[in-house]
C-alpha cells in the first residue's frame, strides 16, 4: 500500500457517493470501474471509454503511476520523498523544489493568507500533539505549556517561496505537511492524465475527494451524496448533480476524543493551538481544482459558520455548510453552490 499519511479527517464523509454515482450507469454507456489503495486510503475511478482510449490494464497502470509520483514528492512517511528532504533541511537553507511541489505549496500558502490564518501548512506538529497524527492517539489534552512550545515551531509566514526559480527557504526549523490538499492534488493529477488519454467522461475519487468530467454512464450529470454528519449512522443530507468540477468535504464529527466530559475535535486551529469548538460540522466545497477544494474545506471548517460563509463569498467559492443546531442539523450554502442543488435549494 502506498502511504502518504494516516487518514484522520475525511475518510468517511463520502462513503455514500458510490451508491448514487454508480447506480444505474448502464443506459447510455457501460462504465469501467477501477480501484486501489494509496495515501493510507483508497481510490476509485469510473470512466466511459471512447474509441481511442487505452485498454483497462493500461489505464489502471497509468493511474497508479500518477499516484506513485505524488507519493514520491509528498509522502512524509518516505524518507526519500521530496517533502521529507525539505523538512529535514535546516533553517536558512535553500531548497530547489519540483514544479509539482511548488504548485501545491503555493496553493497552501495562498489559502493560508486568504483564510485569516485558519489554514496553515505547517500545523502538523500541533495535530500530532493532540493525538490526531501519526504519533498516535492521546486520552487527555496537552498542557498549555506544551501547546505554546509547539506553536513556536509553526507558522507559514516563515516560508519564503520564489516561484520563478522554484526555490524554497524557511526562516526557522519547521516542517510542512500536505495531508490537507495532497489527496485533492492526486485527484487532479489523475484527472489530467485521463484527459490526456482521450478519456473525458469520468469520476476520480481519492479518500472521498473527487473530480467529475463529462456525462455519467446514464448520459446526465454525476450524482453525488453529501453525508449527514451524524455519528450514529450514515444518512444523506442532500444530493448534488454536477460535471466538470471537483468536490471535497471536511468534517469534525467522526474523529475526536473526550476527556472529563469535553469533546476535542481533530480540526485544530493553527491560530490558537486548540481544537475548534464551534457548531460547524461539515463543509463541502465545489471548485474546478480538487486540490483547492480540499484545502478550502479544511480552512472553512476551522473558521466556523459565520466567518466561513463570509470568507467563502469574499473568495467566490461554491460551498455547502452543515452546522449542529440543538439535536439536529441546519444546512446553508453560498449562492454559487445553488447550481448543483437544482430543485432542492
Amino acid at each position: 500500500m502506498l502511504t502518504l499519511y494516516q487518514s484522520h479527517s475525511r475518510e468517511w464523509l463520502f462513503c455514500l457517493f458510490l451508491l448514487l454515482a454508480l447506480a444505474g450507469c448502464a443506459r447510455d454507456a457501460t462504465p469501467q470501474k477501477l480501484a486501489g489503495a494509496t495515501m493510507g486510503t483508497t481510490w476509485h475511478v469510473t470512466y466511459i471509454a471512447g474509441a481511442t482510449a487505452p485498454g483497462v490494464e493500461s489505464v489502471q497502470a497509468g493511474i497508479e503511476a500518477q499516484l506513485e509520483q505524488v507519493n514520491l514528492s509528498m509522502s512524509t512517511y518516505r524518507p526519500d520523498s521530496e517533502i521529507s528532504r525539505f523538512n529535514a533541511l535546516g533553517s536558512g537553507r535553500v531548497f530547489t523544489a519540483s514544479a509539482e511541489f511548488v504548485a501545491v505549496l503555493q496553493a497552501a500558502l495562498d489559502i493560508g493568507q486568504h483564510s485569516e490564518g485558519a489554514y496553515d501548512v505547517t500545523v502538523a506538529p500541533l495535530v500530532d500533539l493532540w493525538g490526531f497524527g501519526p504519533a498516535g492517539t492521546v486520552t487527555v489534552p496537552p498542557s498549555p505549556q506544551a501547546i505554546a512550545q509547539v506553536m513556536a515551531g509553526i507558522g507559514q509566514q516563515a516560508i519564503e517561496l520564489d516561484i520563478g526559480t522554484r526555490q524554497v527557504r524557511k526562516d526557522k526549523a519547521l516542517s510542512v505537511d500536505f495531508s490537507s490538499l495532497a489527496k485533492g492534488y492526486a485527484v487532479d493529477r489523475v484527472a489530467q492524465w485521463l484527459l490526456s488519454q482521450g478519456i473525458d467522461r469520468f469520476m476520480v475519487e481519492v479518500g472521498g475527494e473527487m473530480r467529475l468530467s463529462g456525462l455519467s454512464g446514464r448520459g446526465d450529470g454525476w450524482r453525488i451524496a453529501i453525508e449527514e454528519p451524524d455519528i450514529s449512522g450514515r444518512t444523506i443530507a442532500t444530493t448534488v448533480t454536477m460535471s466538470d468540477t471537483a468536490l471535497a468535504t471536511s468534517g469534525d464529527y467522526r474523529n475526536y476524543f473526550e476527556s472529563n466530559g469535553r469533546r476535542y475535535s481533530h480540526s485544530i486551529d493553527p491560530r490558537t493551538g486548540y481544537p475548534v469548538e464551534h457548531d460547524l460540522v461539515s463543509v463541502t466545497v465545489a471548485h474546478p481544482s480538487c486540490m483547492i477544494a480540499d484545502a478550502w474545506a479544511t480552512a472553512l471548517t476551522v473558521l466556523g459558520a459565520e466567518r466561513a460563509m463570509a470568507v467563502a463569498q469574499e473568495q467566490g467559492l461554491a460551498v455547502y455548510f452543515i452546522r449542529r443546531v440543538n439535536d439536529g442539523f441546519e444546512q446553508s450554502h453560498t449562492p454559487l453552490f445553488s447550481r448543483y442543488l437544482g430543485e432542492q435549494q
